[in-house]
């Protein structure tokens, strides 16, 4: 009795279809995983920045203090509330207030694969790909896989604007 029941053409022409589905469809499997929303795995949110509702649209007014040519700034400071934050995806930047006046800004970009966090919840810089949570006082690693902080920015509050500094 023989191993092989198919004739060995149709065997390799199956293996080979296979691995071609294979190669082809892990990307794209890939692509829209975790777009369940309640899942890890950076749905629509975390890989395009312009669907983060959380972040308020910049300006390109050089009067309004946007971060368009000549305003320079961020976020109003009233936009960022007591204990949270903002993430601003364009500028990718999270910007805190830790306490009553006090605003810090890290980079959005998490250190732990370079996915863009996605929103700041229960006082705590969220990276949905794996799950990573970060400290708004200073952007160090609370939870998850990542091990080194979030890079700090240098901003300035003036006339009630975030501005980089």
């Amino acid at each position: 009795m023989t191993q092989h029941s198919l004739p060995r053409g149709l065997a390799r022409r199956h293996a080979l279809t296979g691995a071609a589905t294979v190669a082809i469809g892990l990307p794209l499997l890939a692509a829209c995983g975790g777009d369940d929303g309640g899942d890890a795995g950076g749905g629509a949110a975390a890989d395009d920045p312009a669907a983060d509702s959380t972040s308020p649209a910049p300006s390109d007014d050089p009067g309004s203090g946007g971060s368009g040519a000549g305003g320079g700034g961020l976020v109003a400071a009233s936009e960022v509330a007591v204990g949270s934050g903002v993430v601003l995806a364009a500028e990718q930047l999270v910007v805190t207030q830790p306490s009553e006046g006090e605003f810090k800004a890290f980079s959005a970009i998490c250190t732990h694969q370079g996915c863009p966090v996605e929103d700041v919840v229960d006082g705590q810089i969220h990276c949905p790909c794996h799950q990573s949570m970060f400290s708004i006082e200073d952007g160090s690693p609370q939870s998850g896989p990542a091990t080194a902080p979030l890079d700090e920015v240098p901003i300035t509050v003036e006339g009630g604007r975030i501005n980089l500094a």
